[in-house]
């Protein structure tokens, strides 16, 4: 039988990227004079990508960006975001023990995430977690992304798993839908950037913290999907 894997999403699930994300975001709008944005105004638009968070901050300072200025001030915030990484970002308390339950249970574990691929290696390789995983894709990996379900198929192909043995956690919508799509369980993160509870998003299971991330809820997720 084909070895549980477990598929996690990057920025808000596996780690902590909002405070460098909203850095080089704030970099990036000085460049236009627009004063910075906080914390508050946009941790709920991490994980939809730089070009998403720059169009906001211009919005939210009343400033209009057109569509010829935007890949130049994306190149400022990936090129400010990359030469920092992996800076302040860390992995979520009780992350890396549950990723030694998984392993030391004989599951494989992947990373599928609508950050850059590029952008997403080099922040997991900083933070020294690469040769946990047997697939890192991100949203520029494929010709789709999240919540396209060949995104997540795909990733779970190139990890040596098999949709029917696999699990999606995230904490986002994309996450749930992105599972829903594929047909594969999925498991909510409350400590993202969502800005609804994630419960509301109607994932399978929801964990409180990586403390509950545990080989026997992999399991028994992947039973009640196959018996639904």
């Amino acid at each position: 039988m084909t070895a549980p894997l477990v598929v996690f999403d990057l920025d808000g699930t596996l780690v902590d990227t909002a405070p460098d994300l909203i850095a080089s975001l704030n970099h990036t709008i000085g460049t236009a004079g627009l004063p910075p944005v906080s914390y508050d105004d946009l941790t709920f638009l991490v994980g939809h990508g730089g070009q998403v968070m720059i169009q906001r901050a211009f919005e939210l300072r009343g400033e209009t960006l057109t569509e010829r200025d935007l890949p130049s001030y994306l190149k400022v915030f990936v090129d400010h975001y990359a030469a920092g990484m992996p800076g302040a970002s860390l992995p979520y308390p009780g992350l890396v023990a549950a990723l030694d339950r998984l392993e030391g249970a004989g599951f494989r574990l992947a990373v599928c995430t609508n950050k850059m691929e590029g952008l997403a290696r080099r922040l997991i390789d900083g933070l020294q977690l690469t040769p946990r995983f047997s697939a890192i894709t991100g949203g520029d990996t494929f010709s789709v992304r999240k919540p396209n379900a060949a995104h997540l198929l795909e990733t779970i192909q190139l990890a040596g798993g098999v949709s029917d043995r696999s699990v999606m956690i995230g904490d986002s919508l994309n996450d749930m839908l992105v599972a829903r799509n594929a047909g594969v369980p999925s498991i909510g993160v409350p400590f993202g950037y969502s800005d609804v509870p994630v419960a509301q998003l109607e994932p399978n299971h929801v964990i409180e913290s990586f403390d509950e991330l545990r080989p026997e809820l992999v399991e028994a997720l992947i039973e009640r999907s196959a018996a639904a």
